[in-house]
């Protein structure tokens, strides 16, 4: 069976001291859940110190698909497995839409992430424009089959797959859960082309995509989702431990 995940992706929020008092004041009491905290690059050194002893797994937002060398400003996954990462966010739509990252530059950071052992959540989704041409599968899928097809099934590492619909990123519209779960069960039937059945139900389908306390339990009820990449909630205490805390009750565990 495969295991619920909540990530939280802060994106360009908080200064390391923020970090810090956020992680002091988050007090989660019940960790049968896994929880990811994904922070800018800056704070990972001291999130990584202070989470070290804690059932809260941290990871990165972003990654540059080298070991070293001449590029001016990128973190390697080198850097990250050295922090104790242990997963990378790749493909984010904001990565896809605002920085010009194609499914080649994104198959790159996948593999490398995975070469450092590290797990990559690959973000997949359709825009409004995709569902007005009547093309939003075609391009999911398209960025499903780029990925899948250049790692082995016998890899041990298995990446994360989030399913974000970009119309509803930030902007407190989500999909239904009917909606999600098409998609998901979509996601899961091109996995399973490439490397079979057996592979494709073992790969974890995360919904992201204003996500919140109110609606994460219709979701994660859904067959094919598997917990949730949050942002703009992950960045309050009070509504990322009710979100927890929620699938918790509705996990019953």
């Amino acid at each position: 069976m495969r295991s619920i995940l909540i990530a939280g992706n802060w994106k360009m929020n908080f200064t390391e001291k923020q970090a810090i008092d956020f992680l002091k004041n988050l007090n989660i009491e019940n960790k049968n859940i896994e929880l990811l905290i994904c922070p800018p690059f800056i704070s990972i050194s001291a999130m990584s110190k202070i989470l070290k002893n804690s059932f809260i797994k941290w990871g990165a937002q972003n990654v540059y698909p080298e070991k070293f060398g001449a590029f001016t400003g990128e973190i390697s996954p080198i850097m990250l497995s050295e922090l104790g990462c242990s997963y990378v966010i790749c493909g984010h739509s904001e990565r896809r839409d605002i920085f010009n990252e194609n499914n080649e530059i994104i198959v790159k950071k996948v593999l490398s992430v995975i070469d450092e052992k590290m797990t990559p959540i690959l973000c997949v989704g359709e825009n409004e424009k995709d569902i007005k041409e009547g093309k939003a599968l075609l391009k999911i899928k398209t960025q499903i089959e780029s990925v899948f097809s250049k790692i082995s099934k016998n890899e041990k590492i298995i990446p994360v797959v989030a399913y974000e619909p970009v119309w509803a990123i930030g902007t407190g519209k989500s999909a239904t859960p009917e909606y999600a779960q098409k998609i998901a069960q979509n996601i899961r039937n091109y996995i399973a082309n490439i490397h079979g059945e057996t592979y494709a139900e073992s790969v974890r389908i995360l919904y992201g995509g204003s996500v919140n306390s109110l609606n994460i339990s219709d979701f994660i009820k859904e067959k094919d989702i598997d917990g949730a990449l949050i942002g703009g909630a992950s960045l309050d205490t009070a509504k990322f431990r009710e979100i927890y805390n929620k699938v918790i009750l509705t996990q019953g565990v």
